[in-house]
């Protein structure tokens, strides 16, 4: 969009200083009337006029000189310098200034103001110079302060942008090991058993459709993921062998507020303990979910599977580290994550504040 010429040409600089000196005459006179007649009633403020024209041109002397030539690439000692000879040759032009104003007007010099015309010194060091320090430095912290906020927006947006591109790729890396989980058990169960291929097939179907099409935002309604997961965990049981593996899944809905969640971050647990849980009939195999929703919105999970005691449970590629990543990245100390790996079992615990 295209800026009006006022903020264009930075005309908005000109009743900002003169807003700033009639502020430092009122302080200095305590009183805005007679600051106002001053300015429009009396002769012409040359002194006034000179304030704004030396502070602001030493002002922006600093802001886009000075700064960028000598602060910025490090030249501390050669800016300081520089700076305060700025500000003393600013503050010499003004004092200068109520010389001429006294020379175009018809009174005196210590009737305009009420000093000795010998008292150059003493105007240039009490009156001007802190004047001229105190304008320079507001304007150097209105300057670096506007880019600082310019700085940190930028800095806010590209870690914005960061964080929705490592979420994405941290996504895509689900799927992909999802469906080749999934489609492997439904080519297992067409040979074993076309019925219950059929109907894994028709789940696979719901399943791939709320994938596809249902959880592409940043976050899902929980009930739609707890319908997903159970969909997945039935999926996934079709596909072990009868009465080898010891099931045991409780879920439980007893939440009637709205609640979202990012989706697809409960979903690797699951399946890292189907694809780990042990399949030896010398021991006990069995997989243990609990999830639970608090009433102040706090989601607990645990789940657990046996594994064989020579075995483990690898926590890299798409598994736990990603998984651990999307939480860091979605819910920072908003969760607890706790795993625990013995010599026949691997267990996890969660705990995500969903608010």
């Amino acid at each position: 969009m295209k800026q009006h010429w006022f903020f264009t040409y930075k005309i908005y600089h000109i009743p900002f200083w003169i807003a700033y000196h009639l502020l430092w005459m009122m302080i200095h006179t305590g009183d805005l009337h007679e600051a106002m007649a001053y300015l429009f009633k009396g002769e012409p403020p040359i002194k006034f006029i000179g304030y704004i024209i030396f502070q602001a041109a030493g002002a922006y002397f600093n802001l886009y000189y000075l700064i960028p030539k000598f602060l910025y690439r490090g030249k501390y000692t050669t800016y300081t310098s520089l700076l305060l000879l700025t500000i003393l040759a600013c503050s010499a032009l003004i004092a200068c200034g109520y010389y001429l104003a006294a020379y175009l007007s018809e009174r005196t010099f210590f009737e305009l103001f009420n000093r000795r015309p010998d008292q150059f010194l003493s105007l240039l060091l009490t009156i001007a110079l802190p004047s001229t320090a105190a304008s320079m430095t507001l304007a150097m912290s209105v300057k670096l302060a506007k880019n600082w906020l310019s700085t940190e927006k930028k800095r806010m947006l590209l870690e914005k942008a960061h964080l929705e591109t490592e979420l994405k790729y941290l996504k895509s890396q689900i799927n992909p090991h999802f469906l080749f989980n999934t489609i492997n058990s439904i080519f297992v169960l067409i040979h074993k058993n076309p019925d219950l291929a059929s109907e894994s097939l028709a789940m696979f179907s719901a399943m791939l459709r709320y994938q596809l099409y249902e959880c592409n935002e940043q976050q899902v309604p929980l009930c739609k993921e707890l319908d997903f997961l159970e969909n997945f965990i039935e999926l996934e049981t079709l596909r072990l062998h009868e009465g080898q593996t010891e099931l045991a899944f409780e879920i439980t809905r007893a939440f009637k507020e709205e609640i979202t969640i990012a989706p697809f971050m409960l979903l690797p647990f699951v399946e890292n303990a189907f694809k780990h849980v042990s399949k030896g009939t010398m021991q006990q195999n069995f997989i243990k979910l609990c999830l639970n929703i608090k009433p102040d919105k706090t989601l607990e999970m645990c789940i657990e599977n046996s594994k064989n005691p020579a075995g483990s449970v690898p926590a890299s590629g798409i598994g736990l580290q990603n998984v651990h990543r999307r939480l860091n990245l979605i819910y920072p100390d908003k969760y607890c994550l706790h795993t625990q790996s013995g010599t026949d079992i691997f267990k996890v615990n969660l705990t995500i504040d969903l608010t």
